[in-house]
């Protein structure tokens, strides 16, 4: 009875045995699969890309979502493509030696940069260079300090920042694309440029207020000659047709005298005597306005011979109150007995 007993455990410790083998088995299977399975895809998001490796040659990948590779053949590395920046200098948190400068005018200057770059080949980001980012760094270190060491310390401080920093930006690019790494520069920045000693920085500050002070001075007097330029122009104008209508004034008194003088030659040619003679008398009643010449004649008659008016004047005269032709040479006529 006992031995019946003994051979029933034996047999129940086999099964148990067998079961707990079997389960074993399953479970390593489950976890190989488990491992196949979760080493059979990866996943990329919008701001990476892959390089998957199979036996030691590389291949990007690009395409955002899920993707599937052979387990334990082909390895999958991932790239940051977003923006990324470092900063060079910034000599207050104790990176003295890159923020430290010399301009051409051998000045010191303390000058702080932030860089900005991105992925463009994740496959060159990977295997061109071990560091990337800092070849990128040496690069614009260079640059840096060659194009600050071009421009005198005020260019630097003040007027000059958009140029240096576009001159350096151009610089990192072209080097940038003979050392062909995989990234490529977004932008570059001065962030602070200050004098190495506070003597030398409030006598900059100094200066720059002066500036400013010059430029409100300019913008005041540019203003002030806006607000005049237009009165002066009216008076200009007006000086011009003043001038203009004692132009015409003056040419019109001056066609007068010719006519004039067009007048007294014509009655000089007929009468040279007599019209010298009345000449004479009229130059004296303008020299001597209060003479009086009266002439007496044998027969007791006298006549004036001063003040007398103008025949000129007289003959304006005649013409203008309508006298002919003939009267006025009878009264030519009489003025000549007169004499």
């Amino acid at each position: 009875m006992f031995g019946a007993k003994r051979n029933t455990n034996e047999t129940l410790n086999r099964v148990n045995s067998g079961k707990g083998k079997n389960i074993a088995k399953i479970a390593v299977v489950i976890v190989i699969l488990l491992v196949l399975v979760s080493e059979s895809y990866y996943s990329i998001q919008e701001e990476e890309q892959a390089v998957v490796c199979t036996f030691g040659s590389p291949k990007a990948v690009t395409t955002p979502g899920l993707h599937f590779k052979i387990p334990f053949i082909q390895t999958v590395t991932k790239v940051n493509t977003t923006i990324q920046g470092f900063s060079i200098g910034y000599h207050s948190t104790g990176e003295e030696a890159d923020a430290l400068m010399i301009t051409s005018d051998y000045n010191f200057i303390f000058v702080d940069f932030y860089a900005e770059y991105r992925v463009t080949d994740p496959v060159k980001a990977l295997y061109a260079s071990q560091d990337p980012e800092l070849v990128l760094k040496n690069i614009a270190q260079n640059c840096i300090r060659t194009t600050i060491g071009s421009y005198s310390v005020d260019s630097v401080l003040t007027t000059g920042k958009n140029e240096i920093q576009s001159n350096i930006k151009q610089m990192i690019l072209d080097k940038l694309e003979n050392y062909d790494i995989g990234i490529q520069l977004v932008n570059i920045t001065i962030q602070d440029a200050t004098p190495p000693t506070t003597e030398v920085e409030n006598a900059f500050k100094e200066v720059e207020t002066a500036k400013q002070g010059k430029e409100t001075a300019l913008n005041n007097a540019n203003k002030y000659r806006n607000e005049q330029i237009p009165g002066a122009e009216a008076e200009a104008d007006k000086i011009l047709q003043d001038a203009e209508a004692t132009k015409q004034e003056r040419i019109n008194e001056a066609n007068g005298q010719v006519a004039r003088f067009n007048s007294m030659y014509q009655e000089y040619v007929k009468y040279p005597d007599v019209t010298k003679k009345r000449m004479f008398y009229e130059a004296m009643e303008d020299v001597l306005p209060e003479i009086k010449v009266i002439i007496q004649g044998k027969d007791g008659s006298t006549n004036t011979i001063l003040p007398l008016d103008s025949f000129v004047s007289e003959e304006a005269s005649d013409n203008a109150f309508g006298k002919s032709t003939t009267d006025q040479e009878a009264d030519k006529e009489d003025n000549r007995d007169g004499l």
